[in-house]
C-alpha cells in the first residue's frame, strides 16, 4: 500500500461503492507481484482527465500501482463475477485475470472504474494464471485509444507495462498488465449471474447501483427499471451504429462484453475492414461468422434480450406483463439503430437535411461497394477529398451513374458541395488502425522492444478527421488485410 502523502500527490482520490453490493458479486484479491514492471506507455491526457500526475505515475511509486505490486491508499481491489453467453452458450465467468483497484473521480467530477488487467490469478480464474502478455495489451491500448479519437464510446487505457515475468501459452511471451478505465464494468454478463445464482433482492440491488451509477434519472420515473432497459437499449443501438461507420468488427460480442454503460470492451480478436463486405469475419474463433461485420446489429439485439430477460421481476410482478413490458422495448432496438445508422451514413455523404433519396443513395453505394470489392475507409477518404486516387472502381460505368445521383442530391442542399465536404471531413476518418500496420508495430515492440514505431501510430490515430495533413499527391490505396488475416483472443 503507497502512503497517503503519495496517494495525494499522484493524484488518487478513490472510492469503493461497488462493495457495497452483496459479496457475492466480487471477491477481494490480495496483490500478485510482478518482477521488474516497467512503464512502455502511458497515456498523459487520460491521466490528467483523471486528475492525476503523469509526471508521479513514471516515478517508480506510481509504476509500482499501474503494475499492480501496491495500490494506493483508499484502494480495495477485488474481481468482480460475472456470467456471459459465449458464442450463444451460457457460462459462468468472472474476472480471471483483473482486479478493480477502485474508482477515480475524474476532473468532471464523474467516477470510473481503474482495473488492472493481467495482474494475477483470482477467484474465478479457472485455473489459469491471470496474467496477460504484452502484445495483446499494448493492442488493446492502440484500437482502444483510436476509437476514442473516432468518438466511438469505449473503456480506455491509461497505461501498459512490461514484466520480466515470462507468461506460457503456446510458448514463453513477455508479460505485462495493462490499466484500463471505464464508465464501470458493468456488464449483460453480470446480470445473468444476479438472475441465475442471486436472489431477487440481490437482483434488484445490482439494477438499482447501475441505475444510480449510470442513469440517475431513470429512479424519477413510474417504472425506473423499465426506463433503464430503454436506456440502455438506445446506447447499444448509438454504440453498434458508430462501429458499423467506420467499418469495427468487434469480433466477440458474447453478452460479458456488453457494457450497461454503453462503452466498446474487449479488444481481442476485434480489427477493422477495409474491403467492404457484409460477412466479413477476422476471429479465428468465429468460425460461423456469428459476429460477422454485417451481423452486429442482430447480435446486439439478441444481447438485450438476454438482458432485457434477467429484468423480469424487476418490470413487472406479473410475468406476462413484464415480458410484454420488455418485447414492447425490444422493438425499439432496430429502430433506434437505423435512425442513428441512416444518419450517420447521410453525414459520410456530406448530407444537411432529409431527402427523399437518400436511403436508395446509400444502399446503392454500399451494393456497389462490395460487388466491386472496395476499401470501405479509403473509398470515403477520396470521396470527402474529391480526388480520383489510385482506384479503379472509380472508373467503372456503374460508379459513374452513382455519383451522378449523389452529385445532384448533395448540390441541391443549401450551401452545395462547400457544405457537404465540411461534414464528411468530420465524419469519415483519413486513418483508422489498419490491421496491418498495427500487426508491424507490434511486431517491432515484442520482438525487437522498439517503441518508436508504436508511439508514431498512436499519435497518428489520434487525429483521424485531420484532413489539412493530406498532401496534395496522388494517394495510394492503403494495403489490405486479405482473407488471411486473422485476430485471436489474447486480451
Amino acid at each position: 500500500m503507497i502512503n497517503k502523502e503519495t496517494t495525494i500527490r499522484q493524484g488518487w482520490n478513490l472510492e469503493n461503492t461497488y462493495i457495497n453490493l452483496p459479496q457475492k458479486f466480487y471477491s477481494k484479491v490480495e496483490a500478485s507481484v510482478v518482477s521488474e514492471p516497467k512503464l512502455i506507455i502511458l497515456n498523459n491526457l487520460l491521466a490528467k482527465e483523471l486528475g492525476l500526475s503523469a509526471h508521479d505515475l513514471q516515478e517508480k511509486e506510481g509504476i509500482e500501482i499501474l503494475s499492480g505490486n501496491s495500490f494506493p491508499e483508499g484502494s480495495n481491489p477485488i474481481a468482480q463475477a460475472y456470467s456471459g453467453h459465449q458464442f450463444g452458450h451460457f457460462t459462468s465467468l468472472g474476472d480471471g485475470r483483473a482486479l478493480l483497484i477502485g474508482e477515480q473521480r475524474n476532473t468532471d467530477n464523474l467516477l470510473l472504474d481503474i482495473q488492472l488487467k493481467g495482474s494475477g490469478p483470482t477467484p474465478y480464474s479457472r485455473g489459469g494464471d491471470g496474467r496477460a502478455t504484452l502484445g495483446p495489451m499494448l493492442r488493446e491500448y492502440i484500437i482502444s485509444e483510436a476509437m476514442h479519437s473516432l468518438g466511438i464510446p469505449t473503456t480506455r487505457s491509461l497505461s501498459v507495462i512490461s514484466t520480466e515475468d515470462r507468461v506460457y501459452r503456446e510458448k514463453a511471451l513477455k508479460g505485462a498488465v495493462l490499466c484500463r478505465v471505464a464508465k464501470s464494468h458493468i456488464r449483460v454478463g453480470t446480470f445473468e449471474f444476479a438472475s441465475k445464482f442471486a436472489s431477487q433482492e440481490d437482483l434488484r440491488a445490482l439494477a438499482d447501483y447501475t441505475i444510480n451509477r449510470h442513469y440517475p434519472e431513470c429512479m424519477d420515473k413510474e417504472n425506473p427499471y423499465l426506463e433503464f432497459l430503454e436506456r440502455v437499449i438506445k446506447n447499444q443501438a448509438y454504440l453498434v451504429s458508430k462501429w458499423m461507420l467506420v467499418g469495427f468488427i468487434h469480433g466477440v460480442m458474447n453478452t460479458d462484453n456488453m457494457t450497461i454503460g454503453g462503452e466498446t470492451i474487449d479488444y481481442g480478436p476485434c480489427a477493422f475492414m477495409d474491403t467492404y463486405k457484409a460477412k466479413t469475419v477476422f476471429s479465428s474463433i468465429d468460425k460461423e461468422g456469428r459476429y460477422a461485420y454485417g451481423n452486429q446489429p442482430n447480435i446486439a439485439g439478441w444481447n438485450l434480450a438476454v438482458f432485457a430477460e434477467t429484468l423480469l421481476p424487476l418490470l413487472n410482478e406479473n410475468k406476462e406483463q413484464a415480458i410484454q413490458m420488455a418485447r414492447e422495448a425490444l422493438g425499439q432496438f432496430n429502430i433506434f439503430y437505423l435512425k442513428e445508422w441512416f444518419s450517420g451514413m447521410k453525414r459520410k455523404l456530406g448530407f444537411l437535411e432529409e431527402d427523399g433519396q437518400d436511403k436508395l443513395i446509400i444502399m446503392e453505394l454500399l451494393e456497389l461497394l462490395e460487388r466491386h470489392k472496395v476499401d470501405f475507409t479509403y473509398f470515403f477518404t477520396l470521396l470527402t477529398i474529391g480526388k480520383s486516387g489510385d482506384l479503379d472502381f472509380l472508373d467503372a460505368r456503374e460508379y459513374k451513374v452513382w455519383y451522378v445521383k449523389w452529385e445532384n442530391r448533395i448540390s441541391r442542399q443549401e450551401g452545395g458541395r462547400d457544405s457537404g465536404r465540411e461534414l464528411m471531413e468530420r465524419s469519415n476518418p483519413y486513418i483508422i488502425p489498419r490491421n496491418q500496420a498495427v500487426e508491424r508495430v507490434l511486431k517491432k515492440a515484442v520482438d525487437d522492444e522498439d517503441y518508436i514505431p508504436l508511439y508514431e501510430l498512436i499519435e497518428k490515430l489520434s487525429k483521424p478527421f485531420e484532413y489539412s495533413k493530406i498532401g496534395q499527391e496522388r494517394l495510394t490505396p492503403p494495403e489490405t488485410s486479405g482473407n488471411h488475416y486473422k485476430t485471436y483472443c489474447g486480451t
